[in-house]
């Protein structure tokens, strides 16, 4: 529940800060009598994602034996990258998004072709959209091994999205009224590193599924068996798994993936801030 009510927060963050701004542009520049063009924008994301989402509905318990460990393995390293990449481009667009929706704005404005917002708007909602489609997908996949296809865990999972997404609504809300104060670079910083443990903890049950596939070799299938201290499918090993990828008994090439998974994206991270001071 944590963890997808953690990336659906972030995600829908990511995207009302966008359509936010193009928004409060327009007002602030007199030209509000457009905002109809964000908002058609907006609609036909959420509709296109949702669509998305039912695709993947039917992909999910679909496959059987070796090729459905491939598949959710493969799924799951997909959905790593991009949660990665996603970590990492916030932490370098951050600073100069504001100034380029605008610009982009002005442009549409300029030339007359208004539709170019219902673009803009469009892009973002959808691919924070389906970027949540993809890591919900993942989790499920994760769940469903550890608690079978039909557990409570489902539920939770789904309430704790649309938790997520209300939390979302409220914070965008809070922000750009002007109700409170909400520092968008702590809080992106702060679910950045969360995000970050999550997909450590995906990437290594991606591992796994390919080691079940027989694609990648386990090297040392145990390297320890806590199950009876603490079982992963127990209350709290179930939170621990979902949080920060607990594994009561990962083989070497599980732990490996997951260790040296920090000091990779810190490596980037570190790039990006050395590249954006040159």
């Amino acid at each position: 529940m944590l963890g997808s009510f953690l990336i659906t927060l972030r995600e829908g963050v990511e995207a009302a800060l966008i359509v936010g701004i193009l928004l409060s542009y327009l007002s602030k520049t007199n030209q509000s009598r457009y905002n109809s063009y964000i908002y058609y924008g907006v609609l036909a994301a959420m509709l296109i994602s949702g669509f998305a989402a039912y695709l993947f509905t039917l992909f999910l318990g679909g496959f059987t034996g070796r090729f459905a460990k491939f598949f959710e393995g493969s799924v799951i390293f997909l959905a790593v990258s991009v949660l990665t990449y996603m970590v990492v481009w916030m932490h370098h667009q951050s600073r100069s998004v504001s100034m380029e929706l605008k610009k982009r704005a002005d442009a549409a404005i300029e030339s007359k072709n208004l539709w170019a917002l219902s673009t803009l708007s469009f892009i973002a909602v959808f691919r924070e959209g389906v970027e949540t489609v993809l890591f919900l997908y993942a989790l499920f996949i994760q769940q469903a091994a550890d608690n079978g296809a039909g557990s409570a865990n489902y539920l939770s999972s789904i309430f704790g999205a649309f938790g997520g997404i209300i939390t979302a609504i409220i914070l965008a809300y809070i922000f750009f009224k002007g109700f409170g104060h909400v520092n968008l670079k702590t809080f992106f910083r702060i679910t950045g590193i969360i995000i970050i443990i999550i997909a450590a903890g995906l990437l290594a049950y991606g591992v796994h599924e390919f080691e079940e596939a027989g694609i990648l070799p386990p090297i040392i299938k145990n390297v320890w068996d806590i199950n009876h201290i603490l079982n992963e499918k127990g209350t709290i090993g179930s939170f621990l798994k979902a949080l920060f990828g607990y594994n009561g008994n990962p083989s070497l090439l599980e732990v490996t993936a997951y260790v040296l998974y920090y000091p990779l994206v810190f490596w980037m991270l570190k790039k990006e801030d050395h590249d954006l001071a040159q």
